[in-house]
């Protein structure tokens, strides 16, 4: 670990990781931690164009874009021109480390092949490296990166059969404090008061861009769902004018749902969702009753990983794409009220602060 004179306050920490906000999310999440325990000297390296850049610049941090390649479990031509990719990653991660970075102590990775270069390079010049795998399945990048970490943290008990035990512990998925506690910090949605709701409230989302496949099984369904449920449906933007007609006093519609969301989660009875170890693990943490719709096309069907972590935790039903397209959802709900969990949830710790105290110590 970091050695104790090292202080909050004189500790560098270069974060990475990148591909998808499923990566991003989380380290801004701890990152926004570190802040609060002193740490200012916190950079980032990612892609030059992905949504990580982005994100981290939103958050003030240094950023620092290198080249990067995937590598794939199967044989394609693709692997032979990423590899090079990924040597002028490692290269250009060196010279960062040699240069602008050459005071930093940490590399804490959130997964995603942007940061195998920066790992490798920061170990090979003696930094240490942590690592955080979010889903029940760990992906190439990560599996790789695994080699050169001091310390792993993974979201689910079920990940540790991926990483060695003696460096591997379970944190669980870094949450925003505000998933941590039942308290609404706003009442009012688009004029809809969440503390006098007149029906159970059923919130179904299929991620911030929307899923087909589940607004269209949300509206065939819709007016019997009117029977039990005030409804509120993040239907992704590219849908939202096909749904803000259906608009009712017991349905509402909306693109996208931004810092209201917390609230929303709160105040709802079901949620019907995709299985993002973000949206698992925020649901456990708030002990939601859920119908989970992994994402078909999901990296080695992680999503469906996801989901069945949930169901040892949380009342829950999963079911598959294929099917959701001829399933009766009101029996299905019905049936899920009725479900027993098997265990008690295990994510009502912070998980954000354990890790910081591990790098911190």
């Amino acid at each position: 670990m970091v050695a104790k004179k090292i202080t909050p306050e004189s500790l560098s920490i270069i974060f990475t990781g990148g591909g998808s906000g499923g990566h991003v999310v989380p380290a801004m999440t701890i990152i926004q931690h570190l802040k609060e325990f002193g740490v200012s000297d916190i950079s980032y390296i990612g892609s030059i164009d992905g949504i990580e850049r982005k994100l981290a610049l939103e958050n003030n941090l240094n950023y620092y874009p290198i080249a990067t390649g995937k590598l794939r479990r199967y044989a394609s031509i693709e692997n032979f021109v990423d590899i090079f990719k990924v040597l002028k990653g490692i290269l250009q991660s060196f010279l960062l480390f040699l240069g602008p970075l050459k005071k930093s102590h940490i590399v804490f990775s959130t997964g995603g092949f942007v940061a195998v270069p920066a790992v490798i390079a920061g170990k090979c010049l003696g930094k240490r490296i942590y690592l955080h795998e979010q889903t029940s399945r760990v992906g190439l990048a990560n599996k790789i990166s695994s080699y050169f970490a001091d310390q792993i943290f993974v979201s689910f008990e079920d990940s540790l059969q991926f990483f060695p035990k003696e460096k591997t512990i379970v944190t669980g998925y870094p949450l925003r404090k505000e998933m941590l506690n039942h308290s609404l910090s706003r009442v009012e949605f688009q004029g809809l008061n969440l503390k006098q709701i007149p029906k159970p409230l059923l919130y179904i989302t299929g991620g911030g861009n929307g899923a087909k496949i589940i607004n269209d099984l949300i509206k065939e369904n819709l007016n019997k769902l009117l029977e039990k449920y005030t409804i509120i449906h993040q239907v992704g933007a590219q849908f939202f004018e096909e749904f803000k007609t259906l608009k009712s006093p017991g349905y509402h519609p909306v693109a996208f749902i931004g810092a209201e969301l917390p609230d929303v989660m709160k105040a709802a009875h079901i949620v019907i969702s995709r299985a993002g170890a973000g949206s698992v693990s925020e649901l456990i943490a708030l002990q939601k009753k859920a119908l989970f719709i992994p994402l078909k096309i999901a990296q080695r069907n992680e999503q469906f990983y996801n989901a069945q972590e949930a169901a040892k935790q949380i009342q829950s039903l999963v079911v598959s794409e294929d099917d959701a397209k001829s399933t009766d959802l009101i029996e299905l709900l019905d049936r899920l009220e009725k479900i027993e969990i098997s265990s008690p949830a295990q994510f009502q710790k912070d998980s954000t602060e354990v890790i910081a105290k591990y790098i911190l110590c």
